[in-house]
């Protein structure tokens, strides 16, 4: 949701009214010079890439970093090698020390975890405040990781005597002992091996800075860079007296970071600075992924300049960003800082640990004339403004293994409900009960299945959450119960902000209970919202969970049913009168940390109470919850969507390198605005988005107060039918797309697939972001992107058999291969060697589909084989996660043409009373696309076997021809789907 609208609040209209002005003049400008900290204005982000310049323009063999590991401190015993780092201070009688871990986990996954000392062994600190908790925040991974990080005891060192001696300890861990990391304590790094060669190195550039703990120095006379000109993009330039300080200087703090200054707002920083860094490479990767959230490419860019390059680092830094801009690496409302590099057959990936404000620079180095391989290195550095130093690497081999590797650490994407991955329908707003009936009735008019309908905010009473505007929703269980005839559901925005109010309960308690966000004086912090002044509730707080828990009761959210899901919003948080539009840094949140520790976590925490909530509510039930905000591990709660796009073909464009880049950093549902949420589509690029929609895994039109209303139906012949299509494809194919989030859900595969996961050796497919393998289909997807385009180039990654979903064309071959795409015409091509499966009748949602029959599409691989698995449950409830679903595997076989069905579960009592639920369920249709008629057994039939029983079924066949492949029809097989079974072709 944007952030003004036709009914915001006088005194926000009028404190905002200039920004509002030169936003809607001109909106990149605004949000990027005026709003949002560059590198050059976040203190900690510039010095730190001062330092790494510094650095660069010496010569290793001549600058001797200042961060050492004694040899003498290091120990290693039952998976864990720890030991202490010193920082050596110019003047300083003795170093700083820094403890540190890696830690050997079971999954294959290391830990490299580096504190302070001195903050976290201190009783008290000089001139530290009694307000704040002194250590290091180092809980971000007690809200990330929900892994076991108990040491692998089988790890073992294989260093030798004069190994250790000379400070380089080894270690053999993971699979097999195929892996191995090499410490070397001076010059500090570590290299992570996989059969002998090395794939992630920590500290390959020194770059490893970490602020230690000083009193506040003496005030400085040198005014601080950002107050000099804080929208200035132009970097001032170094004076001779910077340029010839020492690297270590470099790398310290000055004294304006005890107070930084940004568009108007102080920061003031009682704990001094703590600003981590460290550079990690991938030698021989040329390509990294992820990041989100960025409207970015999905191989991500360098960041020092360039033609085609960004001058500025990725930042992680959740921000209610208006309109934002494409092809950028501005922060956005969530973010995930993993990382995963890819090259020829292999993956790794590093997951960085760190809830604050994150700057990633990005270099790729050219090979040297001597090096073993001709790719080249990317080179990252990382700098986050406090936290501990938390880093987890995961070495694969193949990107299905760091997708598993990471979902060990983070968890997986939670198995949805059904409907929540039928079509959506939302905008800001419906207004009435009277116009939610009424679009509900539309859908059905049209004959278009949908499952969800949304409200904004304009449903409550003033702004107030858990409340209903009686004078436009005067009976809302009415309402819900009208549409939960049609197993149809409502959804509700529900934000942190409440607003502050007297008589308002849900504010009072709060407030008299201490549950909201506090100021650095410790009194409950006010800042403007939706509602006018408003209080934020502080969801670190179990107290608070526990509160935000009791509202949804069903008994006290008046008004409410059981079919009522929630939406949160605005949970980055973004408050309106806020540096950066957000809260204050120095905010204090339970356990008295600052809010600059937990910036990018808080979004998460609230998404989390909001779960238990429902969850509470309805203990039987899967929740539904979409959030804007999130951070690693918020794939465990719900979905995502990419937030406050246009409809504009470059967001079209955009939406799915972002979903991509999404999905491989744990968080796969994931979708973008249909049709975009500000501004007006034209019917072309409305269908268009349409078609790329239905292939998103959160599938939602939604838009702007102020735009027009773009119901499916309302742009006539033929949008109708070609946004009828779209809609139906996609729920002619929901039994493949549930089955690949029950994949996801223990696997952490993405359901959106880069070219590389199931084309690993093809690096030429490595930078391509405008197609994708859809699910467990194997369907190749290419929607069209660009403003009148009929005509497609879409790119084969192998050699193996590829068909045209639609008419069966034949194309084979790696590279490019021209497709016609007619506005009706979505192109897709299906990969020969899978198995899908779809339910090909319509029904107005996805609950009414349950017990529909199903049709097989084969598409055989060049060998005349293929394979593909159903999983399949009641769709709404937890009995699944108890025994109660079926999940099967269809294979055919080219050695005896025998297509065969067989169980993939363990027998027991739930799946037992399951399958008599659907004990009806039968196959419909089986279509093979490319068997040789001439390979049958029996000429026009085919022989089913079932129960010890066998039977013959006619057959329909289409010969190939004009580079088309064959199709055989098997309609009507009478084969239950509960059961095993064997047809002979």
């Amino acid at each position: 949701m944007a952030r003004f609208g036709s009914r915001i609040s006088l005194p926000v209209l009028s404190s905002y009214l200039a920004l509002l002005l030169l936003t809607v003049a001109s909106p990149a400008l605004a949000a990027k010079k005026n709003l949002f900290k560059t590198c050059d204005s976040s203190p900690f982000c510039r010095r730190n890439r001062e330092y790494a310049d510094a650095a660069s323009c010496v010569k290793s063999s001549i600058w001797d970093p200042p961060y050492y590991i004694d040899p003498l401190t290091v120990s290693f015993d039952s998976g864990l090698l720890q030991g202490s780092i010193f920082k050596t201070i110019p003047d300083a009688d003795t170093p700083i020390e820094f403890p540190f871990q890696l830690v050997f986990l079971e999954s294959g996954s290391v830990r490299f975890l580096v504190d302070e000392k001195q903050r976290a062994q201190a009783s008290r600190l000089p001139g530290f405040p009694d307000n704040l908790t002194q250590r290091r925040y180092n809980e971000a991974s007690k809200w990330a990781v929900v892994g076991d990080l108990t040491p692998d005891d089988s790890a073992s060192e294989s260093s030798t005597a004069e190994q250790r001696a000379e400070g380089v300890f080894k270690i053999k861990y993971g699979p097999e002992k195929h892996f191995e990391a090499i410490l070397s304590c001076k010059p500090f790094r570590i290299e992570f091996f996989r059969d002998g060669e090395a794939h992630v190195v920590l500290n390959d550039r020194g770059l490893l800075n970490m602020d230690h703990w000083q009193p506040e120095p003496p005030a400085s006379t040198d005014t601080n860079k950002n107050e000099q000109n804080e929208f200035a993009e132009d970097k001032e330039e170094e004076t001779q007296d910077t340029k010839q300080q020492p690297i270590e200087a470099k790398g310290a703090p000055t004294s304006s970071e005890w107070q930084d200054k940004f568009g108007g707002f102080t920061d003031k920083k009682p704990k001094g600075p703590e600003a981590i860094a460290l550079d990690i490479t991938f030698p021989s990767y040329e390509h990294v992924f992820g990041i989100p959230e960025h409207a970015d490419k999905f191989s991500l860019r360098e960041t020092r300049g360039g033609e085609g390059n960004h001058d500025q680092p990725y930042r992680l830094y959740n921000v209610d960003i208006f309109e934002y801009e494409v092809d950028s690496p501005m922060a956005m409302y969530g973010a995930i800082p993993f990382m995963q590099a890819h090259k020829k057959s292999s993956s790794v990936g590093v997951f960085w640990a760190n809830g604050a404000d994150t700057w990633i620079d990005i270099i790729k180095s050219e090979p040297a004339d001597n090096a073993f391989s001709l790719r080249k290195s990317t080179k990252t550095h990382w700098m986050s403004e406090s936290g501990v130093l938390d880093v987890y690497v995961m070495l694969g081999p193949d990107a299905s293994s760091v997708y598993q590797q990471y979902g060990a650490l983070t968890g997986y994407t939670a198995l949805p409900p059904i409907y929540a991955l039928g079509y959506h329908q939302c905008r800001w707003n419906y207004n009435s009960e009277e116009d939610v009936l009424e679009v509900d009735a539309g859908f059905d008019e049209h004959e278009i299945p949908y499952d969800v309908i949304w409200l904004d905010i304009e449903y409550t009473e003033g702004k107030k959450y858990f409340t209903w505007w009686k004078s436009m929703f005067p009976t809302p269980e009415k309402m819900m119960q009208t549409l939960a005839k049609r197993k149809r559901k409502l959804v509700a925005i529900i934000d942190p902000h409440i607003k502050k109010e007297t008589g308002y309960k849900v504010y009072e308690n709060m407030s008299k209970n201490e549950l909201a966000i506090k100021t650095s004086e410790g009194k409950e912090y006010n800042g403007w919202c939706w509602p006018g002044e408003s209080a934020w509730i502080d969801t670190f707080s179990p107290k608070a969970i526990d509160y935000w828990k009791d509202q949804f009761k069903l008994g006290k959210f008046c008004g409410s049913e059981p079919n009522l899901l929630i939406w949160n919003d605005m949970n980055e948080p973004s408050v309106f009168n806020g540096p950066e539009v957000s809260a204050p840094r120095d905010d204090i949140h339970f356990g008295n940390f600052e809010h600059r520790d937990v910036h990018n976590i808080y979004g998460m925490t609230f998404v989390n109470a909001t779960v238990q909530a429902l969850q509470a509510r309805q203990p039987r039930q899967r929740p539904f919850v979409l959030t804007r905000a999130f951070f690693a591990g918020s794939q465990r709660l719900g979905a995502v969507w990419t937030g406050d796009n246009a409809a504009k073909w470059e967001y079209l464009q955009i939406a799915l390198p972002m979903i991509l880049s999404h999905g491989v950093a744990g968080f796969g549902f994931v979708g973008a605005d249909v049709g975009g949420f500000f501004g007006n589509p034209t019917p072309e690029l409305l269908t268009r988005w349409y078609q790329a929609g239905a292939f998103y895994p959160f599938f939602r039109g939604h838009a702007h107060i102020e735009s027009k209303r773009r119901e499916p139906w309302l742009f006539g012949e033929p949008y109708t039918s070609l946004l009828r299509n779209a809609i139906r494809m996609r729920y002619q194919l929901l039994p493949s797309i549930y089955t690949a989030f029950h994949r996801a859900s223990f696997e952490g595969v993405p359901v959106v697939r880069p070219m590389f996961l199931l084309a690993p050796d093809n690096e030429d497919a490595l930078g391509i972001d405008d197609q994708f393998f859809f699910g467990e289909t194997g369907l190749l997807v290419k929607p069209i992107v660009e403003e009148g385009k009929t005509e497609t180039d879409i790119y084969i990654p192998d050699d193996e058999i590829y068909f045209d979903y639609l008419d069966q064309t034949i194309y084979q071959g790696i590279g490019y291969h021209h497709i016609d795409a007619p506005l009706d015409k979505i192109p897709i091509l299906a990969r020969g060697g899978h198995i899908l499966v779809r339910r090909d009748r319509y029904r107005r949602s996805s609950s009414l589909m349950n017990h529909d029959p199903f049709t097989l599409v084969i598409h055989l691989d060049k060998t005349g084989n293929a394979a593909g698995v159903l999983y399949l449950d009641d769709g709404e409830t937890t009995a699944h996660a108890r025994g109660a679903y079926l999940y099967r595997f269809f294979i055919f076989n080219a050695q005896d043409n025998i297509l065969r069905s067989r169980s993939m579960q363990p027998t027991n009592q739930n799946i037992k009373s399951y399958e008599k639920t659907i004990d009806t369920v039968r196959i419909e249709r089986i279509i093979v696309v490319g068997f040789d008629k001439t390979q049958l057994k029996k000429s026009g039939a085919v022989e089913s076997f079932q129960d010890r029983k066998s039977w013959l079924t006619e057959i329909d066949v289409t010969e190939a021809g004009d580079g088309k492949a064959s199709v055989i029809v098997v309609r009507d097989p009478k084969v239950v789907v509960t059961g095993d079974w064997s047809i002979q072709f």
